[in-house]
């Protein structure tokens, strides 16, 4: 069943404008509510924002939503992602809202909804939200059950001393300088700080929004500013995080950035010698590069691949029995600790084996070669290009030409009309002139 409001990773938009504006945010407060509405008990939301200047205005319309139709609120303030999850479950929460637009610029804006154990909602679960969303009974809660507001003060607390826990005890970022990219976003208070109580010195960027900064050429997906800062103050690692830090790039000491693929090896690996990997590898999606699943297959380790998504990577874990997982964009879930994916507790663990191995991070994480990958987008005005008989044709020669020596990855894109094709190899011009190929032909069919 197509849906509506919800995408990939709850509903996100222009600000003002679709779905993101105050009128809709008290829809779904009071749809997503009457859902949660179960049992006898006082019932309550965890409500977070990241830094947007817009979170105040979708935090004040989820509030009367929620408690028209009868559920209180608690406002923890601006804090990661992965704290609200964390803080849904250990508050007995029914629910829990991160108001979000993650990585992408202020002036977007999302709402991500989270269980009463801290996971993202389920497919049927906002399924029926949306059907609450456009239903005419609205069900408000009677005078005496209107649900009451509370801010707390200690979240950041909370969640510092939570991420703390997940660092080995053993261990102590003594002598270790640091350099924490918090994109200015909702980690740009919480993640300094843990770094410098487990002993490293911290030197941070990105640590001053303003309401309108939010990943501007900053943040985990704009590493020139993290890898600059850390040449410049000659620091032995670099961190960045996103906008709701539930997603993490590293930069080694020469300033090289190190994505997802790689940090997940590591800590992969880390976790095998120390007999703590479940599932006998990791979970990754389609687009993560080849060279991680031959260098995982070299160590006696598998790769599961998923579709693209870090729901679909969490599913897979939890049905599988694997505990390590993400995407090459950084996203990577550690669900020994975790229900979503979290930067700044995937930072400590790859912290952590730096630390053990007692070498630079250049030598510790760079743990493969990437095959060359090339991914092109093809936009198209309307139909199903990918099944026409000649795009058909061009990606069956494609497959046959890569053989084994490669992979061929083509999706259509779920929130706008493009088409995107990725190859790898082993050979960057051949995979060039495949990608090139496709692209060609799309076009020529669309």
């Amino acid at each position: 069943m197509a849906r509506k409001y919800f995408g990939t990773d709850g509903i996100r938009g222009l600000t003002n404008a679709g779905a993101m504006t105050a009128e809709m945010a008290m829809r779904v407060g009071m749809a997503a509510g009457r859902h949660f509405l179960r049992g006898q008990h006082r019932h309550r939301v965890v409500i977070g924002k990241d830094t947007r200047l817009s979170g105040y205005m979708l935090e004040s319309a989820l509030q009367a939503g929620f408690t028209s139709v009868g559920m209180d609120v608690t406002l923890v303030g601006p804090i990661p992602t992965p704290a609200v999850a964390m803080l849904t479950a250990s508050m007995r929460a029914d629910m829990g809202v991160m108001i979000s637009a993650s990585h992408n610029p202020f002036g977007d804006n999302g709402i991500k909804l989270f269980g009463p154990d801290g996971f993202k909602l389920s497919d049927e679960d906002e399924e029926a939200i949306e059907a609450l969303i456009d239903g005419d009974d609205a069900e408000l809660a009677q005078p005496a059950e209107i649900g009451r507001a509370k801010r707390i003060d200690d979240a950041r607390g909370r969640y510092i001393h939570f991420a703390k826990t997940t660092f080995p005890a053993d261990l102590r970022l003594d002598g270790l300088r640091v350099v924490v990219d918090c994109a200015n976003g909702a980690a740009y208070s919480v993640a300094p700080e843990a770094l410098w109580e487990l002993g490293a010195e911290v030197i941070s960027i990105g640590v001053t929004p303003n309401g309108l900064n939010i990943n501007d050429k900053i943040g985990s997906t704009h590493p020139a500013a993290l890898s600059a800062k850390v040449l410049e103050t000659r620091a032995d690692i670099g961190i960045a995080l996103d906008g709701d830090a539930d997603r993490l790039i590293v930069v080694d000491e020469r300033g090289r950035v190190i994505d997802g693929d790689q940090l997940m090896a590591t800590i992969a690996e880390g976790w095998a010698r120390a007999g703590r990997l479940k599932g006998n590898g990791l979970v990754a999606t389609v687009m993560s590069n080849l060279g991680l699943e031959r260098h995982l297959a070299q160590h006696g380790l598998g790769l599961v691949r998923t579709k693209v998504g870090d729901r679909h990577v969490l599913e897979r874990m939890r049905s599988s029995g694997y505990n390590v997982g993400g995407e090459q964009s950084g996203h990577i879930i550690l669900s020994d600790y975790a229900t979503t994916g979290d930067g700044l507790v995937a930072a400590l663990q790859v912290l952590a084996e730096v630390k053990r191995a007692g070498r630079p991070a250049s030598a510790v994480l760079h743990r493969f070669e990437a095959v060359p990958q090339i991914l092109k987008n093809v936009r198209f005005a309307g139909g199903k290009p990918l099944e026409h008989d000649a795009v058909m044709a061009e990606i069956a020669r494609a497959e046959a030409e890569l053989a084994d020596t490669g992979r061929l990855v083509i999706r259509p894109s779920g929130t706008e009309p493009v088409i995107r094709v990725m190859a790898e190899g082993d050979d960057r011009a051949q995979v060039e002139q495949i990608v090139d190929a496709i692209c060609d032909a799309v076009r020529r069919a669309a």
